[in-house]
């Protein structure tokens, strides 16, 4: 089971930085903020259950968390082999007649998009011909109504979470804790922070350096 953490543990650091600011505020944009930086970095990051393709259908419902929507691909293979995660209009250019296949149209899927928060789509359509296991890593953020998240996430994006919100909170016109200069900085470190933190995403727990393999294009 996967341990969680309220926002709520945020808005009590951050509530000497805005004197008065009530808590409901706070927690506000101590959660807009964990969104942006979810998306940003694709720092939380979670296992759906295996899921066997069912012949003739294309669209299936994501398994995410509660208080969670899937934002992004990480990897998704079927039967060991990956998927190609294409937008849905490029989908289209590719098998135009999708999803409307005829039988003797479908086969093993090779592509996968998401067709809105909560399902995503593959193509070909699967055929009969074999057992179809579908198995993804995906990129979560919180809801706009969540008032919790992974605690392992929260712990290590809570200074950029900080940083996020007190950027909007001391602009908020005027207030007593309003401070433009003081914003300033603290958009600056949510930047800065946003992409270390998506650097140490991608390079994961390893010390060398990341190299890029180029790919053939045929």
């Amino acid at each position: 089971i996967m341990a969680t953490r309220d926002f709520s543990t945020v808005v009590s650091r951050l509530a000497p930085s805005v004197p008065g600011c009530p808590t409901p505020i706070i927690e506000q944009y101590v959660r807009d903020a964990a969104i942006e930086a979810c998306e940003r970095t694709l720092s939380w990051r979670y296992e759906q259950p295996a899921l066997r393709l069912v012949p003739g259908a294309y669209d299936y419902a994501y398994s995410a968390p509660t208080d969670a929507e899937v934002h992004a691909f990480i990897t998704v293979t079927v039967n060991g082999r990956r998927l190609s995660p294409v937008t849905l209009e490029h989908l289209h250019d590719i098998q135009p007649k999708w999803p409307e296949a005829t039988t003797d149209e479908r086969s093993e899927p090779r592509y996968i998009t998401q067709f809105d928060a909560d399902n995503f789509v593959v193509a070909p359509v699967p055929d009969d011909a074999a057992s179809y296991d579908l198995k993804m890593i995906v990129a979560l953020k919180p809801l706009r109504t969540a008032t919790k998240m992974e605690k392992s996430v929260l712990d290590e994006l809570e200074n950029v979470i900080m940083h996020g919100a007190l950027q909007h909170l001391l602009v908020l016109p005027g207030k007593e804790w309003s401070d433009t200069k003081l914003a300033t900085y603290h958009a600056k470190q949510f930047s800065f922070q946003i992409s270390e933190r998506r650097a140490r995403t991608n390079l994961g727990a390893a010390r060398a350096s990341m190299t890029v393999e180029m790919r053939p294009l045929a």
